[in-house]
């Protein structure tokens, strides 16, 4: 990555990031026709067929009126589709406004109103749903473009080349406006940090509305290699995941710290293809082992500053807590107190980003760009404030040190609480609710809503799920809600938060059902250390208590190896409780039983 300097409390590489380019033309320029550029579950296209794809959703986007200052929702998910309809956007001069298609339809609505775009590419049904009776246009091999506004859309300064949106404290996503010069300055620094070519093949697991998928994405076309996109069901089961980069010969991964952190704990073969892992989107606690086939890189960064900042090679071994690492190529970092003023090294303070890859700001959003976004006297250009306290370590690595607001990560996505509070003081009987992030381990961290009730009602934790999932995405819905009568507080009026993280997170429809037998009592006992709770109720839901994905991945692999029974996800999300999970390990234990008498009772007719 360079030698760094520390200069005046600014760091900063001497690598020239170059001139600014668009991403397309760093694609273009490492077109080779016939090499395969992406493969998906919907099937795989050559550059040559990529770019052919792409120049035809260019010019039916420019039929419907899109040219350069434009921005077009793109709400596909990971596929060719994805990378056909992206590049397409972007040749017709446009940028893009990232949008999940996971995400609750009002949430998705609530974000093309705000961005003001007119125009959505999305799959057939979705686009139906969105467009409200309006025509659509299809695309072959994509999709179909849905107008859902205005005839005359939102536009922007040349430049841009997406928006994607990030959890907002103040109760409404915010839209970051992200720059072709901070991707390409990304592209770039990817291309030669980890000497990726033509011969190598990537995995992309994030999804359009992760901001990781533009590293993912362009890094890897950029450079000429491969995109792979695995199946969906393996995003979160690690074992699975394993096992299909080895088979799909991937030699550069990205996946985010929890699933990262779960596939650093599996054996991998000395063979394994892969040779570079790179995680990010929150605190790394575990370091790779000695022997791994494969190098961990640990990344730090924010949307608002182009997805990666800084970066480093995590040694093997169990010496403390990895750092967050050096500045990548054209990034400059600054570490200040609160007047702004560099503090001395080995301080702590607030870390702000600098250079090619700080963001245009927050879409329509002037005030709250101003109070992020700002001058540092004596320094030139922008910084981004990120709100991480960090220092400078003697070896010049910066480390994560906490956040300074509330905001947490959840599985690699930045989540701030008020806007799930606001979602949340919608319902007609909660007359006032705090959301916390309970847990201190990047896997096992879930948020707890205390909920103040209007009068005496109550209101089961199902319909108040159901209430935020309409407008909130499945990782920012508390795992535990909690019914308080009045809200603790402290001497200056102002909720107490500490009282409240101090109360174990029951939730609201808590069953304390005790086990029946011994299986029942194994796999409370299992279900409560995964979750780091003194103990669980025989019906409680695991998705209800904390419980997530990766937590599942592992309480499936600890069934197995118990019990010697085989479990997916998916039965563990269809029988979620302790009791349910012990009749399915007691019906497979009988099948066992049968196919074991069946062999024995063979196996003594043939001897006849």
């Amino acid at each position: 990555m360079g030698e760094l300097r520390v200069l005046g409390g600014v760091m900063t590489h001497p690598d020239d990031p170059g001139a600014a380019a668009t991403i397309q033309d760093l694609v273009n320029a490492a077109l080779a026709p016939a090499a395969l550029a992406v493969a998906a579950s919907d099937g795989s296209l050559s550059y040559g067929e990529l770019f052919d794809r792409a120049s035809e959703v260019a010019d039916a986007l420019r039929s419907q009126g899109v040219d350069a200052g434009s921005m077009v929702g793109l709400c596909l998910p990971r596929s060719t589709a994805l990378v056909v309809a992206s590049l397409g956007i972007l040749q017709a001069g446009a940028a893009y406004v990232a949008l999940d298609p996971a995400q609750p339809e009002l949430r998705l609505r609530g974000l093309i109103a705000d961005s003001g775009v007119a125009l959505v590419v999305a799959e057939s049904d979705l686009a139906a749903r969105l467009s409200a009776g309006a025509p659509t246009m299809p695309l072959p091999g994509v999709g179909e473009i849905c107008r859902v506004g205005s005839e005359t859309s939102s536009r922007h300064e040349p430049g841009l080349a997406y928006v994607i949106y990030t959890s907002g404290s103040t109760g409404a996503p915010k839209g970051v406006m992200v720059e072709h010069a901070g991707l390409v300055n990304l592209a770039r620094w990817h291309g030669r940090a980890f000497s990726v070519g033509p011969a190598d093949r990537c995995s992309q697991v994030g999804g359009v509305g992760f901001d990781a998928a533009a590293w993912e994405i362009w890094g890897c076309l950029a450079a000429g290699a491969s995109l792979v996109v695995p199946p969906e069901a393996l995003k979160t089961d690690p074992a699975g995941l394993r096992d299909w980069l080895i088979a799909e010969r991937i030699t550069v991964c990205f996946l985010p710290t929890p699933l990262a952190e779960a596939a650093l704990a599996l054996d991998w073969p000395a063979e394994t293809p892969l040779r570079v892992l790179l995680t990010g989107g929150d605190r790394l606690h575990r370091r790779p082992r000695p022997g791994l086939p494969f190098v961990v890189v640990n990344n730090y960064g924010v949307t608002e500053a182009s997805v990666v900042s800084t970066s480093a090679i995590v040694g093997a071994g169990s010496e403390g807590v990895p750092s967050i690492g050096r500045p990548i190529d054209g990034v400059d970092c600054l570490v200040v107190d609160d007047s702004l003023r560099a503090v001395a090294s080995g301080d702590a303070g607030e870390l702000l980003l600098g250079g090619v890859s700080v963001a245009r700001g927050y879409l329509g959003s002037s005030e709250l760009t101003a109070r992020r976004f700002v001058d540092v006297p004596g320094k030139d250009g922008r910084w981004y404030r990120t709100g991480d306290l960090v220092r400078v370590r003697a070896d010049g690595e910066v480390e994560f040190l906490s956040r300074l607001d509330e905001q947490v990560q959840i599985r690699g996505f930045r989540v701030e609480p008020g806007e799930i509070v606001a979602a949340l003081d919608t319902h007609g009987d909660v007359a006032q609710s705090v959301v916390i992030a309970a847990g201190d381990h990047t896997d096992d961290v879930h948020l707890v809503a205390y909920l103040e009730p209007v009068g005496a009602t109550h209101v089961d934790e199902d319909a108040i799920r159901r209430h935020v999932s309409q407008w909130l995405p499945a990782h920012m819905v508390p795992s535990a809600f909690v019914w308080i009568e009045q809200m603790p507080l402290t001497a200056n009026g102002k909720v107490d938060r500490e009282a409240l993280a101090a109360s174990r997170p029951v939730p609201v429809t808590w069953i304390g059902r005790t086990p029946v037998d011994e299986l029942e009592g194994m796999i409370v006992e299992m279900v409560s250390t995964l979750l780091g709770l003194d103990t669980v109720g025989v019906d409680e839901n695991f998705l209800m208590i904390g419980g997530h994905s990766l937590l599942g991945a592992q309480l499936v692999t600890r069934l197995a190896d118990q019990f010697g029974v085989e479990m997916s996800l998916r039965d563990l999300f269809d029988h979620p409780t302790a009791a349910g999970m012990a009749d399915l390990v007691r019906d497979q234990l009988l099948e066992q039983v049968r196919a074991l008498d069946d062999e024995t009772a063979a196996s003594l007719t043939a001897g006849r």
